[in-house]
């Protein structure tokens, strides 16, 4: 070997023991970050060897590759380490077909510290100077900001750990490698920091929206530059060889630094941690809404948006992602159910047998082509066909789509998808049975059974597309890159990553662009079916009012509406499908060009060539579905929204946690200086403190909206007072148990509301557990029971939705049979009788008489003389009790009281009147024309 000529070399003394395989090197120095170079003189091969020491004697060996036993005569040369490698300069930009790394590694970093401090820092002096800080309600949360912080975090720390892995590892660190690294550590420290800065503060007079031109630039610079990577393709100084451990590690780091910064870059140009319109505007929207806003609209807003689910039109579908999954891990896991548990956990286990199956299709797939290309015996052959088609059988066409283990996983499923759908409906109905009559009063049916409906039927979508499709797949691509890595080459498991990230990220990013026409479209959904709903429920009043052309246009006007929304939907998702096919083209033909290049140079088998077409086909096709399960996953969670915020309703009247039974003795029941309003700055009662004795009847009256009816519902409970207390003998009725409270009370209520079922459910419902015949003696104490049987189906007709096929006297005296069948110790009437004519009032106030006998009864009253016999009249007015006493005693104090009784009698003796003429009229057109003679001939 001869020493290589380099004038900067300092020539060391060297002992050289050789043997047919290795040279080893001994040597002295004083010290110092040294790097030996030994020449052969029969190859003419260079080898290098870094040395780091502190003096005295070193020794390293030299791999003598190909040599056969020839004798080394061996010099060495030191060289002391330079900014650049040697051999190259920071002037020479283009070296052996590709960018010089000293000249690249050096200018790329500086340009980007350049740009990050200089322009960085003024942007944050005028962040600082002008700026201010952001309300936290325009904040948008979002999970791509995180994203957005993580990669950030990410590249930084992959250029500090590349530069301690390489002084670490004992490599060749010249001064460019140094700085390459500190530079890019400090460039991206500075991007974190002005990203934080972003987000927190403002520019509230800039009209523009998202990230500024400051950190859109540096990233585009960033990843510009890591393409230029691309250019020293065939560059022996590159890593694109993978020939060694080094270039290996230097290829990884490159890759993440790829990526992040790409994911970056695009991500950067949605912004998601910034508000999606300028700021300003969002302001000044915010102020109209406050002075505009009074406080009964803005709780009817806020029940609408609860109800319809309706957010911000921009805001990520995967926000409140973890809440999500902690209200679904109840549904996922079965609790207390240990046969559903063992079938879930077999389930899953099913899964991973088919992962494997689908790596086994492809491997007996190809050796079935080069057994037949290598001409293999008939009985080896044959064996591996029945253990092809044994896999592929089990895996069913496609990726397990149909296959033996697929159906198997489906059918064992079936029970847990019931449980899950069942517990969510269970649930949610007595969630909404808890909720308080104040938001039952503001709700739409429509929309909530149509929140109800898809919500239950997307959990259970939801688990089926995470569990069975998503997961699945993710697995089925992470196994498929480490197997072509390890089988074929890394060329192949890139290709397979590079189009695998970039058609999730572009299927995440097109999809959560268009969440906005899928929430508008549901939107629109709801508002059409609520219109449906509302128009039906009043097909009466539609009629009276000859209506129906209004209504159909209407509903045709929203029907346009959710179309439209309907086509922007399906746009997008056209868009989508396009990206997604081009992607999975791209990777499939680069894929594929490059087996068969390999296959050509006879580096591979016919049968690996097979092999890839088949596993990429095999793992495209579920791939494809990608964007279908995602799409439908995004729909689950925009369908459960409404579900959700329905699960988020407070329950506003509540027990207490120690709260007991109430014990009914006598039926004395007590107000007490009670307060209430529905909303705040009007008030319904105040002060308002009466008692009713057991076995008493009081009677409310007084004007409309003067807190009669508010006085029932109260004691009933459906409101707790906000001042002052209820008590039924002695005891607080807020400090007891709703159901033992309700138990005790019956209510007969002005609009009597029937379910959809036969005439004896509806009586029976005042008692679940009575029989037939306690049924039929409640009727006849009504005074329905013969009415009943002149029906064809007599007690088991139908009455039809909310009882229509019944007139309204009828209604009232099935909703008195089934109060009497309750057997109530306190009475509740809220003008029971105010909807019906005279004749049938008295009718029904003779069974009322019954039902009220030695109970205690509350009476709200609009007809006065339906109430002449009550122990106590309380005369309400303005939310305060304006007088009080009998009937005798009220009239001849000549106040409120004695004013209604006047006008009704009179309003009832002019009806009177009018009745008797009309009939005198009626009579006068039945009888027959005098023919009196005396009025002929005389």
């Amino acid at each position: 070997m001869e020493p290589v000529a380099q004038p900067s070399f300092s020539r060391l003394p060297l002992n050289l023991r050789t043997s047919r395989t290795v040279a080893k090197v001994q040597f002295s120095n004083s010290g110092g970050s040294l790097f030996v170079f030994v020449k052969s003189s029969l190859t003419g091969d260079l080898i290098s060897c870094p040395v780091l020491f502190t003096g005295g004697k070193c020794g390293f060996t030299i791999p003598l590759v190909g040599s056969q036993g020839w004798t080394v005569q061996a010099a060495a040369m030191v060289l002391i380490q330079s900014f650049c490698e040697f051999n190259s300069s920071i002037s020479h930009t283009w070296v052996d077909e590709g960018i010089s790394p000293c000249f690249y590694f050096t200018l790329v970093p500086t340009i980007l510290l350049t740009m990050s401090f200089f322009l960085g820092t003024l942007h944050c002096i005028f962040y600082r100077k002008y700026g201010t800080a952001m309300e936290p309600k325009f904040i948008p949360r979002s999970c791509f900001y995180r994203l957005q912080q993580f990669l950030s975090v990410l590249v930084l720390v992959q250029f500090l750990g590349g530069l301690v892995w390489q002084a670490a590892s004992g490599a060749e660190l010249p001064g460019y490698v140094v700085l390459y690294g500190c530079f890019s550590v400090l460039s991206w420290a500075w991007a974190i920091a002005l990203l934080h800065v972003e987000r927190r503060r403002v520019l509230v007079m800039d009209r523009s929206s998202g990230h500024s031109t400051v950190l859109l630039l540096f990233w585009a610079v960033a990843f510009s530059a890591e393409n230029l990577a691309f250019i020293s393709w065939y560059s022996p100084h590159w890593w694109w060889g993978l020939e060694n451990n080094q270039q290996q590690v230097l290829f990884a780091l490159w890759l993440i630094r790829y990526i992040g910064i790409g994911l970056l870059f695009f991500i950067g140009l949605k912004a998601p941690g910034l508000p999606r319109r300028p700021y300003m505007l969002l302001i000044n929207e915010d102020e109209r809404d406050v002075e505009n806003s009074g406080q009964v609209l803005t709780i009817f807003l806020s029940l609408s948006k609860n109800l319809l689910g309706r957010t911000d039109d921009n805001q990520s579908t995967w926000q409140g992602f973890r809440k999500k999954v902690r209200l679904l891990i109840p549904y996922i896991w079965p609790q207390g159910n240990i046969f559903l548990q063992l079938l879930v956990l077999f389930c899953l286990g099913l899964v991973g047998v088919e992962r494997a199956i689908n790596v086994f299709v492809p491997i007996y797939y190809k050796n079935i082509v080069n057994e037949l290309t290598d001409g293999s015996s008939w009985h080896t052959l044959a064996t591996t066909v029945c253990i092809y088609v044994l896999f592929k059988f089990l895996q069913g066409g496609g990726a397990g789509a149909s296959g033996f283990v697929s159906n198997i996983r489906s059918f064992l499923w079936i029970r847990v998808q019931q449980f899950t759908d069942r517990v969510v409906q269970v649930r949610l109905f007595a969630h909404l049975h808890a909720l308080s009559l104040r938001w039952h009063l503001s709700r739409k049916t429509g929309d909530v059974l149509r929140s109800i409906d898809r919500g239950t039927s997307s959990i259970n979508s939801l688990l089926s597309y995470i569990v069975f499709s998503i997961l699945p797949t993710i697995a089925d691509i992470v196994i498929s890159i480490i197997y072509f890595i390890t089988n074929f080459n890394a060329w192949f498991g890139l290709i397979i990553f590079i189009c695998m990230t970039l058609y999730l990220t572009l299927t995440v990013i097109i999809t959560e662009w268009r969440t906005k026409y899928r929430r508008e479209m549901n939107q629109q959904d709801n508002i059409a079916k609520s219109k449906a709903v509302d128009s039906l429920l009043n097909f009466e009043t539609v009629k009276y009012y000859n209506a129906e052309n209004y209504e159909v246009s209407r509903f045709e006007d929203a029907i346009l509406k959710y179309q439209l929304s309907e086509w922007k939907t399906q746009a997008s998702l056209a868009f989508l499908n396009q990206t997604q096919n081009i992607i999975i083209g791209s990777g499939l033909l680069a894929g594929s060009l490059l087996c068969a290049y390999f296959v050509t140079e006879g580096k591979f088998q016919v049968g690996d060539y097979v092999l890839f077409g088949t596993y990429i086909i095999q793992l495209y096709t579920p791939l494809n579905w990608f964007g279908t399960y995602y799409r439908a996953i995004q729909r689950s969670f925009i369908d459960m929204e409404s579900m959700f915020k329905l699960f988020e309703e407070e329950e506003e009247v509540k027990d207490e946690v120690n709260a007991g039974s109430l014990l009914y003795k006598l039926g004395k029941v007590e107000f007490e200086n009670v307060y209430f309003s529905y909303t705040n700055g009007k008030v319904i009662l105040q002060d308002v403190s009466f008692s009713v004795l057991p076995g008493q009847t009081v009677a409310l009256v007084g004007p409309s909206g003067s807190g009669k009816s508010t006085i029932i519902r109260l004691l009933f409970r459906f409101y707790d007072v906000q001042g002052g207390c209820i008590r039924i003998d002695g005891q607080d009725i807020s400090k007891v148990k709703q159901t033992s409270l309700r138990a005790h009370i019956g209510v007969v209520p002005q609009d009597t509301v029937l379910f959809n079922d036969t005439i004896r459910n509806n009586i029976r419902y005042g008692r679940i557990s009575a029989s037939d015949q306690e049924v039929e003696e409640a009727a006849i104490a009504a005074d329905i029971h013969e009415k009943i049987i002149t029906f064809p189906e007599g007690y088991d007709t139908q009455v039809g939705e909310r009882g229509l096929k019944l007139s309204g006297g009828e209604k009232q005296r099935v909703a008195i049979a089934r109060t009497i069948l309750k057997a109530p110790r306190l009475i509740l009437l809220d003008e029971a009788t105010s909807a019906l004519d005279t004749q049938t009032e008295r009718n029904i106030q003779a069974s009322l008489a019954k039902v009220c006998a030695n109970r205690t009864t509350v009476v709200v009253a609009h007809r006065l003389s339906t109430i002449i016999g009550a122990d106590q009249i309380l005369v309400i007015s303005d939310g305060r009790i304006a007088e009080r006493g009998r009937h005798e005693e009220l009239l001849l104090k000549g106040g409120l009281y004695a004013d209604m009784w006047m006008k009704q009698q009179h309003a009832q003796d002019s009806d009177s009147s009018s009745d008797t003429e009309s009939k005198d009229r009626q009579s006068e057109k039945l009888q027959p024309p005098s023919t009196s003679s005396g009025h002929h001939g005389n």
